[in-house]
């Protein structure tokens, strides 16, 4: 089969631009084009690559008409994605589109909606489904040793949070809030491994630390993105260079309540000293915990009645090469697999879309008394269409 000649929205290489040139298989794909609404970063670009071929655009829309693109990698800030994924389905492309899927239901629904009239690819961005820890833990529960789950558990500690209030993310008007652009990811795979979507959640979360730096961006200053990811970021409140207009929560909880009866918590903490997700899934049986998500990390499972720390089994597992744990390599193959030969990939649109939903929904309770939210179900159509992997 010739190469899928694809193109990127979103030229900055330093973030997640970067994840599709080094992860694309060579021999299956081909980048042809690129655009960025900065003409400083497609500057950048040609810069680097003095002999590339590729064609630089500044609109989206003079990409999407160009014959030649057949696929496009939409690869910008969240609340972008809707009007970008929706207009290059309009256009005939296959989409590939970073998660969060959009910033608001309806936003996610008008994706979904276009892609059943037209027929289109869509591919959405979560890598963490092919984490080894997470696929691990699938397997774990799929072979029934800890029985049907009940109850799960989620934490995430972010020492890396203060990044999210340096830039856009720090807005509600730019990405509704942290559960969608962290957490979409984590709720996602509570919903995978449990196989449900929530049906009703409750939310609580508060701004309360990074509010209380004072040195703040002048306006118009860029925040230096590399410094806010180093150590000099600690202790919390020393931070400096952070976004005045800042308005997300910067620690969140969500309590969910899953179709087939599941109860589920998450909670993460932006302003945390150690960076780890710890998942705990409890059966009926016995239990299963992750120490540590990608690189060496461990899998515990409990199946027997005990006063001891000990798990009854524990899988070690290794290092992989590559981005996110080897999973940028992984999801990005995937897209080509579907692309050209039809094969299904282990996420859904419709498990993005669920994910943002029970997001916007808990925000919503958040802020209004932590009152109770039902998430708006899909059509039977959009089902049909995409299944609900």
């Amino acid at each position: 089969m010739s190469k899928v000649k694809f193109g990127i929205v979103g030229a900055d290489f330093s973030l997640r631009s970067a994840m599709v040139v080094d992860n694309c298989p060579q021999d299956r794909g081909e980048l042809v084009a690129l655009c960025d609404t900065n003409p400083e970063m497609l500057k950048r670009y040609q810069e680097a690559n003095p002999d590339s071929k590729v064609r630089c655009y500044d609109s989206a829309y003079k990409m999407y008409a160009d014959p030649e693109v057949e696929a496009v990698f939409i690869m910008v800030r969240d609340h972008y994605h809707e009007e970008l994924a929706v207009a290059a389905l309009e256009a005939g492309k296959a989409v590939y589109l970073e998660k969060p899927m959009a910033i608001t239901v309806e936003g996610c629904d008008h994706i979904l909606e276009t892609a059943v009239r037209t027929k289109g690819k869509l591919f959405i961005g979560h890598n963490m489904r092919y984490f080894d820890s997470i696929l691990k833990m699938k397997e774990i529960i799929d072979s029934g040793i800890i029985g049907d789950i009940q109850c799960v558990w989620v934490r995430h500690f972010v020492n890396y949070g203060s990044c999210y209030f340096h830039h856009w993310c720090a807005e509600q008007k730019n990405c509704t809030g942290l559960l969608l652009q962290k957490g979409a990811h984590d709720i996602d795979i509570i919903h995978w491994l449990t196989g449900a979507y929530s049906e009703r959640v409750v939310g609580m979360g508060r701004l309360s630390v990074y509010n209380r730096t004072t040195n703040h961006l002048a306006p118009g200053e860029a925040p230096d993105r590399k410094k806010a990811f180093s150590d000099q970021t600690w202790p919390p409140l020393e931070i400096e260079k952070l976004n005045p207009a800042m308005d997300v929560e910067d620690h969140n909880m969500l309590l969910m309540q899953l179709s087939n009866g599941v109860q589920a918590s998450y909670e993460h903490c932006m302003y945390a000293p150690d960076s780890e997700r710890n998942y705990t899934f409890i059966g009926d049986r016995g239990r299963v915990e992750n120490i540590g998500d990608r690189g060496n990390c461990e899998i515990h499972v409990w199946v027997s009645r005990t006063k001891r720390t000990t798990p009854d089994i524990v899988y070690k597992l290794r290092e992989k090469p590559g981005t996110h744990g080897g999973s940028d390599k992984e999801i990005i193959k995937a897209f080509f697999d579907y692309i050209q030969y039809d094969i299904k990939p282990n996420v859904s649109p419709v498990a993005a879309r669920y994910a943002v939903a029970a997001g916007v929904m808990g925000h919503i309770s958040m802020r209004n008394g932590n009152t109770p939210q039902d998430i708006p179900p899909l059509s039977q159509e959009i089902l049909d269409y995409f299944g609900t992997n």
